[in-house]
Parts: structure tokens; sequence; C-alpha cells
């Protein structure tokens, strides 16, 4: 019914007044990525995790049934990365696919008319109307505006379809974006202002953070809001008290869950964020905010001199949230200067359904889990959600003379083993020196009496348990000192040295990092701490330091590949 009504509304908006031209002259505000854009012009489409090459064919063309694909390229973001490159080709490539989809799917047709993809449409035909107009003639620029004006009062009259969230988000500042800059559609906007000011209050918390706990998430509202108050700016009307106030909400959490070398912490779903957009977002915000020294969206945020290390320490998002949350809990990334060293393994839902359901689980993630048991657990059926959700059951941070300190704990395993997960983690002042130790432990009787009913089913096996640390694809890991060490090279030139007390086995194994914008997944390794469970209890101590000859500071000058290589 949803797509019938959406359908008719888009065919009904072809009968509007189309706009003649821009009111306020647009400037691009979306970032691409070059390297990405460059794989666009050679032929090569990479959407929702799935590679069509289809050199010299328009990307409409491309030999693909996937539904998710074609939703992807609909919703027009690549515009950025062919702005990007910004050379005759990739105007060339930006200019025909554009007026293709205006002809071939312009009056309703295809997956790429809904709220959120017109609201992303419309915002990317606005950004680069400049880059898509130059040396076009009147014919087509007359196509050009009647299809941007359809889509804004499709906009207008289908923006509550949106999911709430970044959906709603999307399609409302695409109105506003549209209702601003279009001649004869400023009588859209102040709706839309009204709207999107609620918005800010039902979905974004009194700390800045949103339901779903996904730090990208938060980045793209962020920008999306940005933008509008921009717009708003610009036509000279005022940005409600609402939408100011979410904006500086916002800033100090996404601010905290800033890494040292700039990315955000990857976790429920989230990436490290589009190189630049972190900083260029927060700068259009005019907030200067320091980060937050409590829970930012249920993380927790250790940092000195060049070391930070941010850890998840709240349950993960259930219901509608949680359709994309992860079983990470108590797990932590740890970054180096501009070098991240422990990462988990992202969100694997650019490379196909299996990554996806396997990024989510708790051996993707740099903690400890059970053998065959994520902390959490998803139910079975068409959306996958955290239903059976591991609990925090403690977060107390403290300083003590050595360093940062924190000590969590949460539940995920008392239901199924009697067993509680306790993590403690200590980052020295000088950022030199992390200690960590795990512990899982029958607290109660009634835990007690679970452990042993869960050995004698299994012959009174022992509980096997592992502790993971995910490394990145460009730390350079080997077994050292008679295997009782792991060294960890730095592209930057530091060394970081890796022990521990209380394993029964450490081992580097193969590792995956999933990220946005490749074309495969990249292999890394993992350092394993393997144990048992004995006497209701196990402890295991381990450390992570720069190696004494490192020094403090480090000019670091190797560059960083392109993301878009597998």
């Amino acid at each position: 019914m949803t797509r019938l009504q959406n359908r008719l509304a888009a065919w009904r908006a072809q009968r509007s007044r189309a706009a003649t031209g821009f009111a306020i002259q647009p400037e691009p505000r979306s970032i691409g990525m070059f390297a990405r854009g460059k794989q666009l012009t050679a032929g090569n489409f990479m959407f929702a995790g799935r590679l069509v090459e289809a050199p010299g064919q328009s990307l409409w063309d491309a030999p693909t049934k996937s539904a998710d694909f074609w939703v992807e390229a609909h919703g027009f973001a690549w515009l950025d990365d062919l702005a990007a490159v910004g050379d005759p080709i990739a105007r060339a490539r930006a200019q025909s696919w554009t007026w293709v989809w205006i002809a071939q799917f312009g009056k309703g047709k295809g997956p790429g008319w809904t709220p959120d993809l017109t609201g992303r449409r419309v915002i990317r035909w606005i950004n680069h109307a400049v880059f898509l107009l130059h040396g076009r003639g009147p014919e087509d620029s007359a196509l050009f505006f009647k299809a941007l004006s359809a889509q804004t009062v499709f906009l207008s009259r289908r923006w509550q379809a949106a999911e709430t969230g970044l959906p709603r988000f999307e399609a409302l500042t695409g109105l506003i974006c549209a209702g601003v800059a279009l001649t004869g559609m400023d009588q859209l906007v102040a709706p839309a202002v009204m709207e999107l000011a609620q918005e800010c209050d039902s979905e974004i918390d009194d700390h800045g953070g949103l339901p779903t706990r996904n730090p990208e998430e938060l980045l793209e509202v962020f920008t999306l809001l940005t933008w509008a108050a921009k717009a708003l700016g610009e036509a000279g009307q005022t940005v409600p008290q609402a939408h100011r106030a979410a904006i500086e909400r916002i800033a100090p959490t996404l601010r905290s869950l800033r890494h040292a070398d700039g990315s955000l912490a990857r976790f429920h779903g989230g990436g490290r964020g589009l190189e630049g957009r972190l900083d260029h977002a927060l700068a259009a915000s005019n907030i200067r905010a320091a980060a937050g020294n409590g829970p930012a969206m249920g993380y927790l945020r250790l940092a000195a001199a060049r070391t930070s290390i941010i850890i998840d320490a709240a349950d993960p998002p259930g219901a509608a949230a949680g359709a994309s949350a992860h079983a990470s809990t108590l797990a932590f990334e740890m970054t180096s200067g501009r070098r991240p060293v422990i990462v988990n393994c992202g969100s694997g839902a650019p490379f196909g359904a299996e990554w996806y359901r396997a990024g989510r689980a708790t051996p993707s993630h740099s903690t400890l889990t059970l053998q065959g048991y994520s902390s959490s657990r998803l139910t079975l059926g068409k959306t996958e959600i955290m239903a059976d959700r591991a609990h925090v059951t403690q977060t107390r941070p403290s300083e003590t003379a050595e360093g940062h300190a924190l000590r969590l704990a949460h539940d995920g395993w008392v239901a199924t083993h009697g067993l509680t997960h306790s993590r403690l983690l200590l980052l020295s002042h000088d950022g030199r020196h992390i200690g960590g130790q795990d512990e899982l432990s029958a607290i109660s009787d009634q835990d007690r009496a679970r452990v042993a009913a869960v050995m004698r089913r299994s012959a009174n096996a022992p509980i096997r348990f592992s502790i993971r640390f995910h490394l990145h694809p460009d730390v350079d890991a080997a077994i050292d000192m008679g295997g009782n060490a792991v060294s960890l090279a730095l592209k930057s030139g530091e060394i970081w040295i890796f022990r521990h007390t209380g394993a029964k086995g450490l081992s580097l194994e193969p590792s995956v990092y999933l990220e946005k914008g490749r074309l495969t997944p990249r292999a890394s390794k993992q350092i394993v701490l393997s144990g048992d469970v004995a006497d209701y209890d196990a402890v295991i101590g381990w450390t992570l330091a720069k190696a004494q000859d490192t020094p403090l500071a480090i000019r670091d000058l190797e560059q960083d590949e392109f993301p878009i290589k597998s």
C-alpha cells in the first residue's frame, strides 16, 4: 500500500508548477570519495555490497537484478563521488546518468520514489547543480527543474511515510533545502521546518544520542541538521530553537566518539565516517563544545596524549532501533595518533547478508566471547533484531595514580551459562600503557548451579572462552618472546607489545576488516587469548604497551591507501 501511495503521489506531483530556477545559488556541501568516483567512471558500480562491472555502460543499464543495489543507486549519493573527481569524464557521466534517470524514472517509476531516497537525491541535485548544468542547454535545464520541482512537491506530501530516525531526517532536510533554493517553493518550507524541529525533540535524546547508538548514523543526522540550518540561514529564515539545541547536544557527543585519528568508533553498524565529513560538519555547526567526560550515547572514552580508547558501555539497542545492532557489549577500539590499532571488524552490510550477520556477532568485536555464544542473541525472522540482550550491570570510571581506569560488567551469559563478564581497562596518563583484566564469574548460588548444569550437559567438559583483539589491517603483527607476546608495528614507526597472564593459549589468527567503499573485505589479524572456566571463575590479565625505544611523538608521514582498493 505504501509503495502504491508513493507512486500515486509521484504521478500527481508531475502536474505541479515547475520552478524556473534557483532563488538562492546552491553551493556543494556534501563530500565524496575521489577513488570511488574514479571507479564509477571506469564502470565499476559498487552499491549495497554488490559489485557490477559494466565498462562503457550507463549506470541504469548495469546487469544486475539486486533490489538493494538499485535502491542505493537511486539515492544519487554517487554524485558526491563524481563531483569529487570533477574532470570532464566524471561530469559527462553525472550528467548522462541524471538525465537518463529523469527520462526513465522521473514520473514515478523505479524504487527511488520513497521519501528518504527522494530527500537524499534532491539534496545531491541541489548541491551539485552547477556541476550538472554546466554546458547544458535550455531544454535540459527545464527538464532538470521540472523533475526537481516534482520531487520537492512529492516530499511535501509524503515525508510522513518515512520511518522515524535517519530516513525522516533525510526527507525533511531535502524538502527544506529544495524549498528555500527553488523559485516558487518557499510556501513548503515553514511546515517542514516545524516538523524537523519536532523530530529533533523526539529522536535526539538529552545527551545528543540516537536510539540506534550508531555513531556514523548520528554523524549523518548531525550533517543533515547543519545543512538544513545553513539553508535556512542563507534564506534569511530563523532556525527553531529545538533544531539548534539538537545540533548543540550532538556536537560534543560526536567529539567523544571520535578517535585520536579523527575517525568515528565503529559500533552498531557504523563505520569510520567519510574522510573529512566529521570535521566539516563540526566546523559548519559553529559549536565549539569539547568532548564530554561522561557516557556519550552509551560509550565511554579514555584518552591520554596520542592514545584514545572507546568502549561500548551500554546495552545493545532493542526493538526497531536494534535492527542493525551488534553484540558488542564491553568491546573497545584503540587508536594511537592517526593509526587505528585495536578495532572491531565493522558492519558487513556492504558485502552481503552472510557478512552482515557475521559482523554483528560477538566474535567480530574486541572483547570476550564464550565458544558458540554471542553476548546478545538475534531473533530469527524477516528482521533480525537483538531480543536477548546483554545488560550492563556495572560502569565505574575512576582516576588512579597510574592513569584513567574503567570497570564494567554485563550479564549476557548469566541466563545461558550462569556467568558474568567483567572488564577492567586502565590507560596510563602518558598514553603509553594500557592494562586490562577480563573475568568470568558465577556470582550467586543460582549462577553456580547453572554453570554446573552446563558442564554436565557437555560431559563435564570445561566452558571455553576467547578474548579477541582484532587488529587494523595496517598493523604488522608477529608472535614474539617465545610465544609469550605479540609485537605490533604501526606504519608510523611505533611499536606496541602485547602480553598476558592467566590465559592457556595465545595465538595470532586471521581476521577481516569490513570497510565501506572497498570492493571486498580486507584481510587482517587478531590476537586471541583462550582459556577455560574452572571453579566457577576465570581471570585473564593483559597489557598493551608502547616499546621503550618508541619516542613520545612521531612525525607520521606514511600515506594511507585509497579506501576503494580491495
